[in-house]
């Protein structure tokens, strides 16, 4: 595999973290185009490829899965009618309605209760929270493959967790059986050039690495250059901010007014088919 030359790993790297970024002796092409993802929420009207949707699935179907269960399925939308609804049921967000394709990535466990019914088999571990735990990162793993894989073709992508604000509607709107419920969503197509994105910057290393234990004392110590390189990077993609990314990430958290009515995902859960127990 080609390896990227030490300047452009290295600029890739400034863009990731701002200050202080880590000094990587071998990045190839793989690793680059990881450094290199960014939100895509303006697309161009160029058409995707024939056979993307099935290059995207191959590459979501290589990802891990615990117990080779693949209690996972996503559900491609390219009708406009459906991606509209989709869009107004995600808060409005207007990219699902302009990007040619929108994957609806599913935990499902529906498919094991079809074979548990077909054999004749006991599946009352389904209803266990860890069957929920283990379908959504499976989801979560394979969509990421899908993204990687579509970035490194030249599309864009950009997930869209809005698509939990209204679970039972994204799941009557998408026919979903029961024990199945939609994670997130993923818009795929070309960057429009018009409206180009940076490189959103990531906490420091420091932050997120802990050898042997953790170091819950870390935080305070990096946290004000971070936000500062948040500000910066607002500034120049023009974004309002009237906060630092420390009090904004709170302000998202303050309670169950800010999580957008997924504060009541768990009576969605039960009302879609899941038994949490």
């Amino acid at each position: 595999m080609t390896q990227v030359s030490a300047a452009q790993s290295q600029k890739l790297l400034s863009e990731r973290y701002r200050s202080n970024p880590p000094s990587l002796q071998t990045v190839n092409e793989t690793i680059e185009t990881l450094l290199n993802h960014r939100s895509v929420r303006a697309y161009s009207k160029q058409p995707l490829p024939p056979e993307t949707l099935e290059t995207l699935v191959a590459a979501a179907q290589s990802a891990a899965t615990s117990s080779n269960l693949q209690v996972w399925s996503v559900v491609a939308v390219k009708d406009q009618g459906r991606k509209d609804r989709l869009a107004a049921l995600a808060g409005n967000q207007a990219h699902i309605s302009e990007c040619p394709l929108f994957l609806v990535w599913i935990a499902d466990l529906s498919r094991l209760q079809t074979l548990g019914d077909k054999n004749q088999k006991a599946y009352d571990g389904l209803n266990y929270f860890e069957m929920m735990m283990v379908a959504t990162i499976d989801s979560a793993l394979a969509a990421q493959n899908a993204a990687v894989a579509a970035e490194s073709l030249g599309m864009g992508t950009v997930y869209i967790g809005g698509i939990r604000n209204k679970p039972e509607e994204v799941a009557k709107e998408l026919g979903l059986p029961p024990r199945s419920f939609a994670t997130f969503g993923m818009c795929v197509g070309y960057p429009d050039p018009a409206q180009p994105t940076g490189i959103k910057p990531r906490l420091p290393q420091a932050s997120v690495l802990h050898h042997e234990q953790y170091d819950p004392t870390i935080h305070a110590k990096v946290i004000d250059g971070y936000n500062t390189s948040m500000n910066a990077f607002s500034t120049e993609q023009g974004m309002k901010t009237t906060h630092s990314w420390e009090l904004q990430s709170l302000h998202r958290v303050r309670g169950p007014e800010s999580l957008s009515g997924r504060d009541r995902l768990v009576t969605a859960l039960n009302n879609l088919g899941f038994e949490m127990k």
